[in-house]
């Protein structure tokens, strides 16, 4: 297989940690070709298939010099086997716009994995809204009364945007309602943003789950991402610490029970994000920790990534 990964730039890769990395190192080690694009190097012209400024490389197995580039040319994306749509958040603008350009790539006769469709129609935030009966006390709205009536209810609520990554503009409100106005007024910009809030689940304690489905399937460990200090928020990319652990039944009967729903969907790989026994997020642009679970494991998530883009190629 010639493989296309459109990701962020190489060199800010960090590569002992890096899932789309790994990705590509599972990949090579199973004969396939790699090649690399940026989204901003992809375009279209009337009359011609979408194509972009590639990239094929080389893993080396060494650092810091982790690739070589063995040659660069302007490619059309049907002619790869697969284009595996590894872009970080935010779901911006030009991700979107990246998205529409991807299908049309598709119709060209390009596979795409996440496809482009279904990354634009599973919000990560959003997207939990179809599953109610997986999900905590939640409340979608701009108005900052009906957040203060959702506080009077719960006491202690969870904000959060519906465009953050990485824990960014989470903020925790207990019973006294401290800044809860300031919050509000931060989040829905005077009532122009919706913002997503959410009853507090003290099972944080032990970590927000990140349970990775491929093909439908649940790898069997999450990766436990538990705060550390004085955080509510557990995610790596705040200095959460990650605790690979086998699944618990609550958690594989949610994977499971949506596995195959959003594999139809064409989502070949999710991240659900699970506190307690409540979903919280389903994370679809680019979900992340292959290798942690690898490390404390040895369960090879990126293998299973491989194996699961080879069969969806043949069907």
């Amino acid at each position: 297989m010639n493989i296309l990964f459109v990701a962020d730039p190489l060199d800010s890769f960090k590569v002992y940690k890096d899932t789309t990395f790994a990705m590509m190192r599972a990949a090579q080690k199973r004969g396939h070709r790699i090649a690399v694009t940026e989204p901003q190097q992809i375009a279209w012209v009337c009359g011609a298939p979408v194509q972009a400024q590639t990239r094929a490389i080389v893993l080396t197995g060494q650092t810091p010099d982790w690739y070589q580039v063995a040659d660069s040319a302007v490619r059309c994306l049907k002619d790869f086997d697969a284009i595996v749509m590894r872009k970080d958040p935010p779901f911006d603008s030009e991700y979107f716009y990246a998205t529409h350009l991807l299908e049309q790539a598709e119709r060209d006769g390009a596979r795409v994995f996440n496809k482009p469709r279904a990354l634009r129609d599973h919000p990560e935030k959003l997207a939990i809204l179809e599953f109610p009966q997986f999900i905590g006390p939640t409340l979608v709205t701009r108005a900052a009364q009906d957040v203060r009536d959702f506080h009077a209810q719960h006491k202690d609520i969870i904000l959060k945007p519906l465009d953050g990554m990485g824990g960014m503009g989470i903020f925790r409100v207990r019973e006294d309602g401290l800044n809860l106005g300031g919050i509000i007024e931060t989040l829905n910009k005077d009532g122009a943003q919706s913002l997503m809030v959410q009853k507090f689940l003290p099972e944080i304690v032990a970590g927000d789950k990140r349970v990775l489905v491929i093909g439908g399937k649940p790898v069997p460990y999450s990766l436990a991402r538990i705060p550390q200090g004085g955080e509510v928020r557990g995610n790596l990319a705040v200095g959460g610490k990650g605790v690979a652990q086998g699944l618990s039944a609550r958690d594989r009967f949610i994977a499971e029970s949506l596995g195959p729903i959003l594999f139809s969907r064409g989502l070949l790989l999710v991240g659900l994000d699970v506190i307690g026994e409540s979903l919280t997020e389903i994370n679809v642009t680019s979900p992340t920790c292959f290798q942690e679970i690898f490390d404390q494991t040895g369960f090879d998530v990126a293998a299973m990534f491989v194996e699961a883009l080879e069969q969806a190629l043949t069907n």
